[in-house]
């Protein structure tokens, strides 16, 4: 079993546990009616935008804590003050330290900024989580999903107002994307043994549609990576690592941000 399988069936328990306090009739009455999202993938086809995707974790299976020192909401507040595009949030707890709670706290602290919420999406119940907490995008990692999956999951975001980010891997990913999807990442960690290989991604960024709105995720810590991935053809660049690891994030994220702009 990877660690990859072991958190997706810790995820899936966890889930029915959720389910046995809060129903999804109950969820369902949570939503609130006055709903209005914010466009991630608008926001990255902006020519002025940095493309800079800064996310809040506190660990990780790969590298352990990472930093448990700060608050979201400042940190997060930071990050839209430096110029990122949008937010990520970690909602998963045993693996990345995160929670629901946590995004909330985000949310409240940045209502024009997109925010996705990450998380290992395997159950239709996440999604109107996701919904309630007024995320923008969830993510869906082809990984762990069937092409069926995928299109159900899409099919439900749309309905409920949010934005879906389709991570992809291995090129034998490709035939589950779904066009109806409003972002494609490529990971470029893998997330079975969590090597890094840029290149990796940048042949498969050549064999997405070419209208797609495409993210490049993990392993990236340098302006001269980002501009190398932009070029390539990325619109969006998620980092979380890099910032986190830092004492200050934001501030990391302030001068990375500045030193693209150079």
């Amino acid at each position: 079993m990877t660690i990859l399988d072991e958190i997706v069936a810790n995820r899936r328990k966890e889930i029915e546990q959720v389910k046995s306090h809060v129903s999804l009739a109950e969820l369902k009455k949570q939503i609130p009616a006055d709903r209005k999202g914010n466009s991630l993938k608008k926001r990255l086809l902006n020519p002025e935008a940095s493309g800079i995707i800064a996310e809040f974790k506190r660990k990780s299976p790969s590298k352990g804590i990472i930093n448990d020192k700060v608050t979201p909401e400042v940190v997060t507040k930071g990050y839209v003050t430096a110029g990122a595009s949008g937010i990520s949030v970690l909602t998963d707890k045993s693996y990345f330290g995160g929670s629901l709670d946590d995004f909330a706290k985000v949310r409240e602290a940045n209502p024009e900024t997109p925010i996705l919420r990450k998380d290992f999406m395997v159950d239709e119940y996440q999604i109107y989580e996701a919904s309630v907490v007024k995320a923008d995008v969830i993510l869906l990692i082809a990984a762990v999903l069937t092409k069926e999956e995928i299109e159900r999951f899409t099919t439900l975001a749309h309905k409920l107002g949010l934005e879906v980010l389709l991570e992809l891997h291995a090129e034998e990913e490709l035939q589950k994307v779904d066009p109806r999807v409003d972002l494609i990442g490529i990971n470029n960690r893998n997330l079975k043994d969590f090597t890094v290989d840029l290149d990796h991604s940048i042949q498969m960024l050549e064999k997405l549609p070419a209208e797609a709105v495409k993210i490049a995720e993990s392993g990236i810590s340098d302006p001269e990576t980002v501009e190398h991935l932009r070029k390539s053809g990325f619109h969006g660049f998620l980092m979380g690592e890099n910032f986190m690891k830092q004492e200050h994030p934001a501030e990391a994220c302030r001068e990375f941000i500045n030193a693209l702009k150079r």
